[in-house]
């Protein structure tokens, strides 16, 4: 894979399965040069492999796809190119989609109530004065905010507590009758709300001071669900709770039990028999923000009242939503394990069944009435696609990512496993480029750190060995999915047993291929990534090259300009100034001879690009060969959702800084 075919990179949605099983629609998307932006449709993909898929939907960007429980309509996002996403729907027998939002700042999710009559959305309110609200005042013409508290800003979104995250409900109408028209003159003075042409009213039934997440309704659809944080001190931890109102709106009350731990709850679903309550939440200890590596687990809770229960093992399984029913009183989680992500079946008492699992990483799954299943998921050849289940064997439905295998090499990674040097397992993945060797060799280091490497395609690690590098990563102590004991083993020892790890790894397998050269090595990563690559250079000089992205760099300064900076740092370094200097690479910086590209984006607020500005500049000083590379108008996320063109370039100076430091056979600087 070549950055030009960053085009080819069709992604998939979780799948939405018609209620009488015979067709799955999910939204395929994909980046496109010239829009500079994503573009994507849906799709409908029968389960009856003697038919064809087929496009059903012309939209710049349509996403989100959820059928009625009576399955005569299909509900989905609408983004226009330069608009925010709305709610539209559209009969399921097809038709013409007919809008049914206005929000000023979009539509975040959606949600159908049992009665097929009304649906509840997520949608940002922001403060009148701001954010476009009032013609003519532009960000910079706002007022000044007064900022009290911890938690006021978030990476890709800026400030929050003047844009809070509310929920809202609203009647859907009736489909395929006569087209509504804007009212005019008197009409328009009698109905002013009715500002767009065929707009129902929505409803807002939550206007507390914090994000309302994961509405989900009752099974007789009087009331909704909901996670938010709206206990007092909430600006001083991470806890998050479940809520219910009344779908006609009201004050919300606390559901729960009183005398639980803190915990973040992340997603909430009642069951398909109304009698539970089943919800996902991670434990975050005794002051309510030690959140590292803290496995997620799924609770079921009586929906009239009483003390929940855990499903799922902490210490094991890290499962999360969205909690699609497949049962009377049973709901499907994903589980990240192992280099993988694997669907579960997990009943109201505590019954676990393997649906999906191996090599492959699932994001989403649905079931239908009749028990049929539809999945979507990625794994070493394809992007991503639909699957069905049948009889707990994987049938493909589709195959999305033929456009990216015809027209480049996908080199498919080989599974490894490795010790470290005190015999700590270790698993990870190497991708060789073609040819013999020995080729130069690229230590990739994921981000997190409590994330995983998976099996699955990697457009990062395809590029590189299409430029002819073996690229080598692995899953060190630090990363998920081997368990909260592998997860929180670098806690207040960050670049000890990590940087232990990754070096281990990769000398285990130089050790066992010819094929890679253990003199050319350059060694890379993003966020944390970015970290433990700015730390190992500091104490290891072995390595041609190195590219800092996007790092935590200096755990001092982060804690005053990084959205997370408040708690983040303190909880994996420990708060004393000894502690910090102990594990920044910004202490040590002065021990860098590697000659390093640092890579930032200037809206990136998860870690600023003070970071990265700073480490530039004392490389700079002390003679050490470098490059600052900064992107406009990217956030933390540039890698992964960045506009076409810049990731596009991002690829293009990181294969020419390895064709300058560590050059390939067929990636090296002309004479």
């Amino acid at each position: 894979m070549k950055p030009e075919q960053l085009h080819l990179l069709n992604s998939v949605s979780a799948p939405a399965i018609h209620p009488d099983g015979t067709k799955a629609v999910v939204s395929v998307t994909r980046p496109d040069f010239d829009a500079d932006s994503y573009v994507g449709q849906l799709w409908s993909i029968p389960l009856d492999t003697t038919k064809y898929s087929r496009r059903i939907t012309r939209g710049f960007r349509d996403s989100s796809p959820a059928f009625s429980p009576d399955g005569l309509v299909l509900a989905f996002l609408r983004t226009d190119q330069d608009g925010k996403p709305q709610l539209f729907v559209v009969e399921a027998a097809g038709g013409e989609p007919q809008r049914l939002t206005d929000q000023h700042a979009g539509v975040g999710g959606f949600v159908w109530a049992p009665d097929s009559h009304r649906i509840a959305f997520q949608a940002r309110v922001p403060e009148q004065g701001r954010y476009g609200t009032v013609d003519g005042v532009t960000s910079g013409g706002e007022d000044a905010r007064m900022v009290t508290g911890n938690q006021y800003r978030m990476n890709g979104l800026g400030y929050t507590a003047d844009q809070r995250q509310q929920l809202f409900i609203l009647e859907v109408p009736e489909l395929g009758g006569e087209p509504a028209v804007a009212p005019r003159g008197r009409a328009a003075h009698e109905q002013p709300t009715r500002h767009v042409a065929g707009i129902p009213t929505a409803r807002q039934v939550t206007f507390g001071d914090s994000d309302h997440e994961s509405p989900c309704f009752s099974a007789d659809s009087a009331h909704l669900f909901f996670c938010a944080a709206l206990h007092e001190g909430h600006d001083d931890d991470l806890v998050t709770s479940l809520y219910r109102v009344d779908a006609g709106g009201g004050q919300p009350t606390a559901v729960g039990p009183s005398t639980r731990k803190p915990q973040a709850v992340t997603a909430v679903r009642t069951s398909a028999d109304g009698r539970w309550l089943f919800y996902v939440a991670q434990d975050l200890g005794d002051t309510g923000k030690d959140f590292v590596a803290r496995n997620s687990v799924l609770y079921a809770m009586p929906i009239a009242g009483g003390e929940a229960t855990a499903l799922t093992d902490a210490e094991h399984l890290d499962v999360s939503g969205p909690l699609e029913p497949s049962g009377p009183a049973s709901v499907l989680v994903l589980n990240t394990a192992l280099g993988s992500v694997e669907l579960l079946d997990v009943t109201a008492d505590g019954e676990i069944t393997p649906l999906v699992h191996g090599a492959k990483v699932v994001n989403g799954a649905t079931v239908a009435a009749n028990g049929e299943i539809a999945v979507s998921f990625s794994d070493a050849s394809t992007v991503g696609d639909v699957a069905s289940l049948e009889h707990g064997e994987i049938r493909l439905l589709t195959d999305f990512s033929a456009p990216l295998r015809n027209n480049s090499r996908v080199m498919e990674p080989l599974d490894f496993d490795a010790e470290s040097t005190d015999g700590h397992p270790l698993h990870g993945w190497v991708v060789f480029p073609d040819g013999p060797g020995p080729h130069p060799v690229l230590l990739s280091i994921h981000g997190g750190p409590f994330a995983q490497y998976t099996g699955d395609f990697f457009d990062e690690a395809q590029v590189y060995a299409a430029a002819g590098y073996a690229v080598v990563m692995c899953n060190p102590r630090g990363s998920s999915g081997y368990g909260q004991a592998h997860g929180r083993a670098i806690k207040e020892r960050m670049g000890t047993l990590d940087m232990q790890d990754v070096l281990a790894f990769l000398d285990s397998a130089l050790d066992s291929f010819d094929a890679l050269d253990e003199n050319r090595l350059g060694i890379m990563g993003g966020s944390y990534g970015g970290y433990l690559t700015a730390w190992t250079i500091a104490h290891h000089h072995r390595f041609k090259g190195a590219i800092v992205e996007r790092g935590f760099l200096d755990p001092v300064s982060f804690a005053g300009s990084a959205d997370i900076g408040w708690f983040f740092g303190t909880e994996y370094t420990g708060g004393t100034p000894e502690q910090m200097a102990a594990q920044s690479p910004m202490a040590v910086v002065s021990s860098v001879e590697t000659p390093t590209l640092v890579i930032h984006s200037e809206n990136d607020l998860r870690c600023p690009i003070e970071q990265g500005q700073r480490y530039y500049a004392h490389l700079k000083a002390q003679g050490v060969d470098t490059s600052l590379l900064i992107f406009p108008g990217e956030d933390h996320e540039l890698s992964r959702s960045g506009t076409p063109h810049h990731r596009r370039q991002r690829f293009e100076h990181i294969l020419r800084w390895w064709a300058r430091y560590l050059p390939s056979d067929v990636n090296r600087l002309e004479d």
